[in-house]
């Protein structure tokens, strides 16, 4: 196996001490953590490390066994848990579970993109999803952040992903494209009025908050707008000059009545922006950019590259942003935990070749949806094991045997499975019943329904497409199909019964239904419609014209 050499970080190790069900991490005085009531599932899930295949086109570049080449503490200053809330959020309960894990994993703070799922008040109510959060669970979350030492950092979306707003009927008018709810259209006043009024009710609930995050990533459409049309006709008037005027606005509104909050933007906007113009535009003074990449494989030298245009522009201070689920696939339902050890290790690698003392910090992205309107992709129980060993190694700079182990003693797993979901394990953290129920249904509904209905010889040889719509079968061949069916549904509807009870101890019933609808009901239906057809061709009187189309 090959092992490339990762950079040094001097500093103390973080000991993390277990004893019993307790654990606690020395530092500004001892803090005690308690991960809850412990549940005993199967986690369908193992690692065997001795069988990693070696990709033919890139060589490794750590070694997830022997000891780590770096070591001490991390180069982040501050490590972010981001909880997308546009899709399945969780209740305050199972946050008040997870936080505690957060907390002792490395975490210290949590970007909170709360998107519908915000209390909005008055002309804004329209925005607010069938569960929204009150006011009092709000206070509630924050409070357990704070318990937790977790700084929260809210994120409000001011230009693109503006689909929860601007999808209403109401706010349409402010579309920098008609047809197309993505984008706001940045020459409208009430544009930033409404943006504006969004960041005050946010704020409130969030007094003294140091960071506010705005958003502003993927502004598709922008500059195809009507206004904006006749507005780029103009002489030097450009995309850039009209993103980085919205940009502006936001983060001058943001200053000037919260004089110490610090604006943060996503940073794709500003990538392609000559040096010269972003430096003249006055943005680097305003915020703080969030440079993100969630590629397994990510450039480290074109990312150090594009930290020290930022240092040049003028920006002070950096902030990256990995993944630790949501980025491999709008519909994935299984985290593949190897992509995003990968890309967090990357990032270490980035850290150490970046400008001196520019990064703030991390966000460990966990995006729940792709936007507004796709499907959902890992739920947060799901993603778990992937959290523990990005946060983990982050904070000890890579992840060999015994950040392994200090994993799986966090996640009460007795072998980690990074490079597959395959075979079986245990696990007691939060929602550990979730994950072990998720991955069996992702790994052998549908495929065992496919077998049956696909690959059968009985169901393929005398009862397919032809005779199931004519309702035409052997009598005898009613004894081989039934049978087997009836048990395997009988088997999934348990098991299934069992998912949809630990999904809503955990999440709204819309989320739950949305996620069964999506990975369930599908196969669950099919095997249905066959004992259907079944039924009705076993009680349909036998035809003498059996062979023909009638």
């Amino acid at each position: 196996m090959a092992k490339v050499p990762l950079p040094e970080y001097e500093g103390a190790f973080l000991v993390h001490f277990h004893v019993g069900e307790m654990s606690f991490l020395p530092g500004n005085g001892s803090t005690e953590w308690r991960a809850g009531a412990k549940r005993s599932l199967c986690l369908f899930m193992t690692l065997d490390f001795s069988t990693r295949k070696k990709r033919p086109d890139k060589g490794l570049f750590y070694d997830f066994l022997r000891n780590s080449e770096m070591s001490g503490s991390s180069p982040f200053k501050m490590r972010l848990v981001h909880l997308d809330l546009k899709g399945a959020p969780p209740k305050v309960s199972y946050l008040s579970e997870v936080f505690p894990l957060f907390h002792a994993l490395g975490a210290n703070g949590l970007l909170l993109e709360y998107e519908d799922m915000f209390p909005y008040e008055g002309h804004l109510r329209l925005l607010r999803a069938k569960h929204a959060y009150s006011p009092p669970e709000i206070k509630e979350i924050l409070h357990l952040a704070t318990l937790n030492e977790l700084e929260v950092i809210p994120l409000v979306q001011t230009f693109g992903h503006m689909e929860f707003v601007l999808k209403h009927e109401a706010l349409a008018h402010l579309r920098e494209v008609a047809l197309f709810p993505n984008t706001l259209n940045p020459h409208e006043a009430e544009s930033l009025a409404l943006v504006g009024a969004m960041i005050s009710q946010v704020m409130e609930l969030h007094p003294g908050a140091r960071w506010l995050h705005v958003g502003c990533d993927e502004v598709y459409y922008l500059g195809e707008g009507e206004a904006s049309r006749r507005w780029l006709q103009q002489e030097h008037n450009t995309k850039a000059r009209l993103c980085l005027s919205h940009m502006k606005a936001v983060a001058c509104h943001v200053l000037a009545r919260h004089p110490a909050t610090r604006p943060l933007v996503w940073d794709d906007m500003l990538r392609a922006i000559p040096e010269d113009q972003l430096a003249a535009s006055g943005v680097p003074q305003l915020v703080e950019p969030v440079l993100w990449d969630y590629g397994a494989d990510l450039d480290v030298h074109g990312k150090a590259l594009l930290m020290e245009k930022y240092r040049k522009c003028g920006f002070l201070r950096l902030w990256a942003a990995s993944a630790f689920k949501g980025a491999t696939g709008a519909s994935q339902a299984l985290t593949p935990i190897e992509h995003h050890l990968r890309n967090n290790v990357q990032w270490l690698r980035v850290a150490a070749r970046g400008p001196a003392d520019m990064l703030q910090g991390i966000v460990l992205t966990g995006w729940q949806r792709y936007d507004h309107f796709s499907v959902l992709c890992e739920l947060l129980p799901v993603g778990i094991p992937s959290l523990a060993v990005c946060l983990q190694s982050l904070l000890h700079g890579g992840f060999a045997e015994d950040v392994k182990a200090r994993v799986e003693n966090f996640l009460g797993i007795s072998n980690l499975e990074t490079t597959d979901f395959t075979g079986e394990g245990a696990g007691s953290f939060p929602g550990s019943d979730i994950l072990a129920l998720v991955t069996h249904v992702s790994l052998h509904l549908r495929s065992s329904v496919d077998a049956l209905l696909e690959r059968d010889r009985y169901v393929t040889g005398w009862f397919g497409p032809y005779h199931r719509r004519r309702k035409l079968i052997h009598p005898v061949m009613v004894q081989h199909i039934q049978p087997p069916a009836l048990s395997l549904l009988a088997r999934w509807s348990t098991v299934v019964q069992e998912l949809e009870a630990a999904l809503r101890r955990v999440f709204y019933p819309d989320a739950v239904e949305e996620w069964l609808e999506e990975n369930v009901r599908p196969s669950l239906q099919r095997l249905q419609a066959l004992l259907q057809d079944l039924r009705e061709a076993a009680s349909a009187s036998p035809s003498p014209q059996a062979g023909r189309d009638p």
